[in-house]
Parts: C-alpha cells; structure tokens; sequence
C-alpha cells in the first residue's frame, strides 16, 4: 500500500506536470497500474466538484475521497487462518456458556482467552487477536452505556454483602459484612455477621435504621438468596418472607437490579470495596467480633465526616441531616429473631445451626421454644426464660453451662470433674473447685447451688475471709453462713493482719475466729438451719 505523500506525488506530477505514467512508475518504482487507478479518481472526483450542485455534506464526501489516506480494500477478503472447523469449535465453546448461564454457573463460563487456549490445545493454528475478533462480531459486543441518574432527599438507599477475613481471638475466620449506602449523599455504615442467613439480614436492617434514627423510602438490592425467594420470570422476582414482614414494619418499598447488572447499585458496590480496604487493609486481628465491628463503625465515621468535591465539599453526614426530614418515621427496633421448637437430648442440649446449647437438665426430652438472633440465642418454656447463650461462630462447637447440669450432678458426682460443662464454666469457678474442693464433689455441687442463688462476688467475698482465718479449713457451711450474715465488716475490723516484723498473735485470732463460727459442728449445722 502506498503512502499518503506518493499518492501525492503522482497526483501532482500527471496532473499538474503532464509526465506520463510509465514516466512516473519509473522515477517511483510504483506499478503503472496502481498510478492509473489513482490518477483517475483523483480526475472524476475533480470533475464531479467543479461541476456540484448539492450539499455541503455531498461536497465533503468527494473532497475526503481526494485527500483521504490510501487503503486497501479489504471488504472481500477470504480469511486464511479462520476456517469454518475453528468457526464451529466456537460457537460450540459459546453455546455452552449459554447452557452454563442457563444452571446458574455463568462465573464459570470460557472467556475469550478460554476459547483460543481450548483450541491451541487442540493445535489449531490461530491468534488471539482472530478469535477475539470473531467472538465479538459473533455476539456484537459494543460497549455499554450508563445513563447518570439524579436522586431526590431521603428516597434510596443500597445494600449489599461483602466477605471478610479476620482473625478472632487467634482464630482465622470469614465473616459476611453487611453494607448500606445512601444514593444521595453516599453515606455509610456497615456491620459484621458470622452468616448471611435471614435473621443476620434483618437485624442488619433494624441496627441501620436505628443507627440513622429514621427510615430511607426504598432499599435497592441484587438477586441475594436472603432478599429473592424465587424467580417468576425473566425480570420478576418473589422476595422473602423476611423483607416482607421488614418492608411492613418498618413502612419502605424495594426493587431488585437486574441479573448481574452491579452499575444499577453502583454506590454500594464501590463501598464494599472501600469500606473493607479502609477498615481491615492493616488491622485484622481482634479479641471479638463486637471489637471488630466497634473498629469498622469508627472507619465508617471517618469516611462519612470527609468532604466530597461532587458534593459541594459537603460530608455524607451533613447530606444525611438534610435527607432526614424527607425519609420515613423510626419506630421501635423489630424483633428479628427466627423462632425454632427444639426438642432438648439427652445430654439437655439443643442443635442449631450444627452447634449445641445447653438448657437446664430437668427439660430433658421436653420441647423448648427459641430465639434465634445473629448472635444470641435465648430459650423459653411456657413463657419463662430458661437460657440464654452467646452464638457459636463455626460448626459442630458446644455451648456447656456448668448451671444447667446441678440435678445431673448429685446423682452423678463423678462426672464433674472431666465434663465439659467443667471445662467450659466461669475460670473463677474452676479455680475454686481445683483449690478447695478436688475430689470433694458433693460439697462443691452444693455450693453451686448456693451459687445460683445468691452470686458468685458474695461467695468470693467469703472464701477470702476465711483465707484469712483458716486457709486449710474452707467448707461449703462456713461460706453459706458468712455470705447469709454480713461478717464483712466485723472480720475486716478484727482480724490481725500479719506482716514480716509483726509476731503471730494465735490467741487474738482464734477469739475472733470463735466469735464468727461455731466450734461444733452440731451447733453450726442448728446455726445454719436457723438462718
């Protein structure tokens, strides 16, 4: 292909100079053909200018074909590497990615790099650039457009999920991130939950609108499994009965985005990215989950307290005060517990989620009414409360309290030093039994008891007195009777306090020692019964 300047050149030299074309193929070394096809275009398209009459567009067109860069004509062009077998290997290759899409696998669909490499291991020889090229005239690809919407005050805001990894009390761990975003003034707030279930997404919701104080119109989300119970058509959706009952409540209307169209929350979106990174690209180590989730309230707070140049160096939360008086009332925060109807096994435990909960052991074989919160669960039978426990974070874990088994114990005193409920019980209970009562497991279950009804701080409280008198000689009645009458004070006034240059005084001690127990045992026991 010649160059715009020969082109010029032959123009010129022919029209202007009057050589001939052999003369000019000669001094250029270009085929006299060539020379004659563009000296009699250059002489038409001349011609047909100085003869116009039409439009200006018309005039441009035969202008353009004078001055215009030589090209090849490519139009019928028979491809030689991109031969009808390759050409049906693809449109195999792409109608199997329907099929994929069709099941739901669309992220494990053959991109364009897929298909040339699935066939360059077949040893077809051919470019990417070729396939990639045929592929898009094949689908006709163009690039999307993306229409800027305006929003108005206290009308939509985004939610979404998004997957971090902590470490959680030196355990490695994946939590879900709850996001919600504002369409008008982007601001943000986010919470971490062990799971992506129903009762995680509405009380995701209940802490948002209490947080902000009110209530957003509309809540925009994708097709998530906890928003989308089914499909119904191509672009319906049936929503859960969970959003339901929180669209109810809480008085706002949803709509879901299109299949795997992310621009149409393109807010939240950027902000699951943002909000991580910010939040846990340099801390993501924690004691807790409620330390975590303090910490990205915090990184949240900074992100919402920064000026935005494309909102008149506003901050989300100075665009929030404004939306406020266009959103919808707040009402109290819903109960978004899911309720189960356990029966309690034998070992007076209960199965949510793979991990077990104790209850107490005389609703054993019984069925017991539960609340299951995102990260609580508390127990009812007849309408009292029996239980509560903390959530487990991963699968197959047991929660024991020591508390729930005291009935089990005294017909099974044996059992309590290696039971789990042991192992898991309160390290200050644990110190007492491996202190003062190894292998006295009768007494030490009273004391649990006693316990139970009054509180371990008094108990404490009584050990340490009598620590003071008699550390060898510490029993279950001594401390029931010190906790039953306020020895504090009168033990504290009285007791001689020995240090390294003071002598023992046995005398004064054991005064004050008989005046706080009886010396029997037959008069402490009529003591206690008293009392």
């Amino acid at each position: 292909m010649i160059k715009l300047s020969e082109k010029q050149h032959i123009i010129i030299s022919a029209h202007l100079n009057g050589k001939s074309q052999r003369s000019i193929a000669r001094e250029t070394g270009i085929d006299r053909k060539t020379i004659s096809k563009y000296v009699k275009e250059y002489e038409v398209a001349r011609q047909e200018i100085l003869n116009f009459n039409g439009g200006i567009d018309d005039i441009r067109e035969l202008q353009d074909s004078i001055v215009e860069k030589p090209k090849y004509n490519c139009i019928n062009r028979k491809k030689k590497k991109l031969t009808d077998e390759i050409i049906n290997k693809i449109k195999g290759y792409i109608e199997e990615n329907q099929q994929k899409r069709y099941a739901g696998r669309h992220k494990q669909q053959k991109k364009k790099i897929d298909i040339y490499e699935a066939l360059k291991e077949e040893d077809y020889d051919i470019s990417y650039p070729t396939v990639s090229n045929y592929i898009n005239k094949l689908l006709e690809n163009g690039a999307e457009a993306f229409i800027k919407s305006e929003y108005e005050l206290g009308d939509i805001c985004e939610f979404d999920w998004g997957e971090v990894k902590l470490t959680i009390n030196a355990v490695d761990r994946t939590f879900q991130m709850a996001v919600f975003t504002s369409a008008k003034g982007n601001y943000r707030y986010a919470q971490l939950f062990a799971k992506q279930n129903s009762e995680c997404f509405q009380e995701a919701h209940a802490l948002f609108f209490e947080h902000i104080g009110q209530v957003y119109r509309t809540i925009v989300y994708d097709n998530m499994r906890v928003a989308v119970k089914k499909f119904v058509g191509p672009t319906e959706k049936e929503p859960t009965d969970a959003l339901l009952k929180m669209s109810m409540y809480y008085g706002f209307d949803f709509r879901f985005c299109n299949t795997r169209a992310g621009n149409e929350k393109g807010h939240v979106e950027r902000s699951v990215e943002v909000v991580r990174r910010k939040s846990f690209c340099k801390n993501d180590s924690f004691k807790s989950l409620e330390e975590a989730n303090k910490f990205l309230m915090e990184t949240c707070d900074k992100l919402n307290s920064q000026p935005h140049k494309i909102k008149n160096m506003k901050t989300a939360k100075e665009i929030l005060n404004e939306e406020r008086q266009h959103m919808g009332p707040y009402i109290a925060k819903l109960d978004t517990a899911r309720i189960e109807e356990p029966r309690v096994d034998k070992y007076s435990t209960f199965s949510v989620n793979t991990c077990r909960y104790s209850v107490p052991d005389i609703y054993v074989g019984k069925r017991i009414f539960i609340k299951v919160y995102s990260n609580d669960i508390v127990c009812f039978s007849e309408g009292k409360k029996i239980a509560s426990h903390e959530r487990k974070l991963g699968f197959y874990e047991w929660s024991i309290k020591l508390e729930h088994y005291l009935n089990t114990f005294k017909r099974k005193p044996g059992s309590l030093a290696s039971s789990t409920a042991m192992l898991q019980a309160d390290p200050r209970i644990q110190n007492i039994y491996d202190t003062y009562y190894n292998k006295k497991e009768k007494d030490f279950i009273e004391l649990l008891l006693f316990i139970g009804k009054s509180n371990i701080s008094k108990v404490l409280n009584a050990i340490n007195l009598l620590n003071k008198i008699n550390p060898t000689d510490i029993t279950t009645e001594k401390i029931k009777s010190i906790c039953n009458r306020d020895y504090t004070n009168f033990i504290e006034n009285n007791v001689i306090q020995l240090n390294s240059t003071v002598e023992f005084k046995p005398n004064g001690l054991l005064d004050v020692y008989k005046s706080l127990i009886p010396i029997s045992t037959e008069d402490f026991n009529n003591e206690v019964a008293i009392i």
